[in-house]
């Protein structure tokens, strides 16, 4: 059975992760904060941010999150 959360990014009841997707505190809040619904939109908006800006993710000097610079996250630290 699905596992109903209160999405804090999209300001509504939605269906939860399956999973914790990051270690420590911040992929606890991201599992009890995050619906899956708001998880995929920001996949796809960091997706978008790092070909626009031509990012490589084999470069070390690129940032972990493309759009933590921009306040994009959709949890906040």
């Amino acid at each position: 059975m699905a596992r109903t959360i209160f999405c804090t990014f999209l300001q509504r009841d939605a269906e939860g992760q399956d999973f914790q997707l990051y270690p420590g505190d911040l992929g606890k809040r991201i599992y009890n904060e995050i619906s899956k619904e708001a998880w995929g939109q920001w996949q796809k908006k960091q997706t978008m941010l790092i070909n626009e800006k031509k990012l490589s993710m084999m470069n070390p000097g690129t940032p972990q999150t493309a759009g933590a610079g921009d306040g994009e996250l959709p949890v906040r630290r």
